[in-house]
């Protein structure tokens, strides 16, 4: 068995004319929690798509348990993705079904089991994030932290080797924060997972993961264990992790001269 679950070699990516990945290279160790940290825009949950198969590079390979994605035929794509787990960023649960059959849709759909023992597994998921006796409860009866949790258990259900979080502290106040914190790291242990937090959370990233990357202009800018990443000199990291509000990273997104466009305006209005 390798010893890294992801390999992702030169990866380059664009949306159009923008180009967000610029030969991008990092590994994933497996049973670990890696955390990939960036601002907002910088390509962090397109490297999760990468991985999953949902987007397509323009060059470079994605590898995931030894596997090239994107040279997988579909039924092999969606085999792979049986040892996926995806929290999304807004939590992605079916607002017409119960928390039960939320977590129950992915055990269902993918596995031919009495109910009986769909009953006693979706259970066991419930219970890990502590919402067992919330089962019959609808998703707009949810708190932000409860429907997170649910978003999880539904992630956790069919065991998988490998667990994406897409922004999983994004809103959430201080106790569902640190509950969600927890659970990471306890069922990354319990389960023998891997993990890879995907967050702009300087803190919450560094507090959870044993190993961090951080990406600014579509490539790795700082990789190495929380401690060494927040002792970094680099001019970016520094002012990135300490929020500070002079250095290298830019407010306003390219285009062309503020005096140039506001120069447009009397011959706009001339045509109007």
């Amino acid at each position: 068995m390798a010893e890294n679950i992801v390999e992702i070699q030169d990866l380059h990516f664009a949306y159009g004319d923008l180009q967000i990945l610029r030969g991008l290279s990092l590994s994933i160790p497996r049973g670990q929690v890696v955390g990939i940290l960036g601002g907002s825009g910088c390509g962090k949950s397109t490297l999760l798509k990468l991985i999953g198969g949902q987007l397509r590079p323009s060059s470079g390979s994605v590898k995931v348990d030894g596997k090239d994605v994107h040279a997988l035929s579909a039924d092999e794509l969606y085999a792979l993705r049986l040892d996926m787990g995806m929290m999304f960023q807004s939590s992605g649960l079916f607002s017409d079904l119960s928390v039960y059959d939320n977590v129950a849709f992915p055990i269902a759909e993918n596995f031919h089991l009495p109910e009986e023992l769909l009953r006693r597994l979706v259970m066991m998921k419930l219970h890990a994030v502590g919402l067992r006796g919330a089962r019959d409860m609808m998703p707009g009866d949810l708190s932000g932290g409860m429907t997170r949790r649910v978003a999880l258990a539904r992630a956790i259900a069919t065991d998988p080797k490998l667990m994406m979080y897409d922004e999983p502290f994004a809103g959430l106040d201080p106790i569902s924060l640190n509950q969600i914190v927890g659970l990471i790291r306890e069922l990354n242990s319990a389960l023998g997972l891997t993990s890879i937090v995907v967050t702009y959370d300087v803190q919450e990233a560094l507090k959870v993961s044993d190993y961090v990357y951080v990406i600014c202009d579509g490539v790795v800018l700082g990789r190495g264990t929380s401690e060494e990443v927040a002792r970094s000199e680099d001019p970016y990291l520094k002012q990135f992790l300490n929020a500070l509000p002079d250095g290298p990273v830019r407010f306003h997104f390219p285009g062309p001269e503020l005096a140039e466009d506001l120069n447009l305006a009397p011959v706009l209005r001339d045509k109007a």
